[in-house]
């Protein structure tokens, strides 16, 4: 079967929407699956929707990447976006035409630096990884290509300012807060390295917007049953090996000015981009609701027998106590539309319930101990603090957590801490080590004695919770529930 090109679609019969020619708009610093799955595919939309007609040259960020497959491919790959929406499974495929070609710095530095050039570029899109964005001392000017990211962004800026070319708008999808402006940080850094001009740094500074972005969308990447690849080829007349999978919910919020939601062909498109003065409440929202609601629950729901996401929102008490604690505790007390926050948190129970994702409680339950802090404790304090007493379904949560970490106990070892399920198989717990040891010094300890530990203990919470009222005696009586009754008895009390 033919490897995937324009003649070769052309051959399969594909009725959906191509665009074979366009000018060049986009240089994108990564060609991983997850910036084909997610930027890639709002641009082919606005292309198809917006008659943007644009097309992205990907740049392969590290050595190793996938520059040969993607111009034997001609910048084409089969996207499907698979999930459930409202409840209904959805499973909907695109091939994405948005992409002309891609270019390996560690070859041909010489062409990045060309296209820097261009009358045509208008967006630098990268997702570098969140180790991308970093300072890096070793990085000079006259390397082909710089070591860091940002090292190479400035001298693609510099090429470009020194061609008297206009400014362009950076959008960082870095999993790192405020990455526009750690970006843009970077750059002024490797200016004053570099002795470069004054007038390249205002230039910088004055002509281009960084812009922070948040993104959100679940992308599992290539397909990896080999049945399920030959299937699909067979379905669609080509091989792909570059065929991705996202989930279908996706959204970009970009930090910027508001002219900048017109500049940018997203918005037109009807795809969901949106562009505010400050990404922070976004940031706060996603955390709290999407990875709050799966620290929330997942450690209990493990306890009680569940393993995938999935079957735990096909569980009444599971997906009750899930969705009490984001509509009655987290979204009271974020400082967003409360429209918006319903439909944010009806979106998830949907995320979560993903017909094609299984996603294991266990790996999900990593670095516990952290997780709850950054993702649940906010909400906890600001419900207290708000309502004067103790969230039951936070405070049950806090409880499974503790009970997960210390259920049975078998070992301690260089994996992490062994624990047993009741009444099943051992699993272990990862996280730091300094919290494993805690928990392995406390296996024998009474329940009032590991709960009024741990709660005190100002290294996993950076406070002395037990100065909570109510707090340490509720702990201590959810922790002997779960541990006499099972979590599911405690999540029903929850939600009673």
């Amino acid at each position: 079967m033919a490897q995937l090109n324009y003649e070769v679609l052309k051959q399969s019969g594909y009725k959906g929407y191509i665009l074979e020619k366009a000018p060049e708009k986009v240089m994108q610093f990564g060609e991983g699956n997850f910036l084909r799955a997610f930027v890639d595919d709002f641009i082919d939309i606005a292309n198809e929707k917006a008659g943007y007609n644009g097309k992205v040259v990907l740049v392969q960020p590290i050595a190793q990447g996938l520059t040969d497959l993607i111009n034997q491919q001609q910048g084409l790959y089969t996207l499907y976006l698979r999930g459930s929406e409202k409840g209904v499974k959805v499973d909907d495929k695109r091939v994405i035409s948005a992409v002309s070609r891609c270019i390996n710095p560690y070859g041909d530095w010489d062409k990045v630096l060309e296209f820097a050039k261009s009358d045509d570029l208008e967006i630098i899109v990268s997702n570098t990884t969140e180790a991308g964005i970093v300072h890096d001392t070793e990085s000079k000017f006259d390397q082909a290509p710089p070591i860091s990211f940002p090292a190479k962004l400035t001298r693609v800026l510099y090429e470009r300012f020194t061609a008297g070319k206009k400014g362009i708008v950076m959008l960082s999808c870095e999993l790192i807060d405020n990455n526009g402006k750690e970006l843009l940080k970077c750059v002024n850094q490797y200016i004053d390295d570099w002795k470069l001009s004054d007038e390249f740094r205002a230039w910088v500074n004055n002509e281009n917007i960084f812009c922070s972005t948040l993104v959100d969308r679940i992308v599992p990447g290539r397909i990896r049953d080999p049945q399920e690849v030959a299937r699909l080829n067979e379905q669609n007349g080509y091989e792909d090996p570059l065929t991705d999978v996202g989930e279908v919910f996706g959204i970009w919020v970009i930090e910027g000015p508001a002219d900048l939601e017109d500049r940018l062909p997203f918005k037109a498109a009807g795809v969901p981009v949106i562009v505010v003065p400050d990404v922070t409440p976004y940031k706060k929202r996603k955390v709290r609701i999407l990875n709050g609601a799966h620290t929330g629950f997942v450690l209990g729901a493990y306890l009680a027998g569940f393993d995938i996401v999935r079957d735990c929102m096909h569980d009444d008490t599971v997906r009750g106590f899930m969705n009490k604690m984001l509509n009655e505790e987290v979204i009271p007390t974020l400082p967003l539309d409360k429209k918006d926050l319903n439909e944010f948190a009806a979106a998830v129970q949907d995320r979560f319930n993903n017909p094609f994702v299984n996603h294991e409680l266990m790996s999900i339950s990593l670095n516990s101990t952290s997780k709850w802090r950054a993702r649940n404790m906010p909400t906890f304090l600001d419900y207290i603090e708000t309502n004067g007493k103790l969230p039951k379904c936070l405070t049950t949560s806090l409880a499974a957590y503790i009970a997960f970490y210390s259920n049975d106990i078998q070992a301690l070892n260089d994996k992490g801490l062994v624990c047993r399920r009741p009444k099943g198989n051992e699993y272990v717990v990862s996280d730091d080590r300094w919290a494993l040891e805690f928990y392995w010094a406390h296996k024998d300890a009474a329940p009032e004695a590991l709960v009024h530990d741990v709660l005190t203990n100002e290294q996993m919470w950076g406070q002395d919770l037990t100065r909570i009222a109510g707090l340490e005696p509720e702990v201590v009586r959810i922790l002997k529930l779960i541990r006499e009754k099972g979590a599911l008895e405690a999540y029903k009390e929850a939600i009673a």
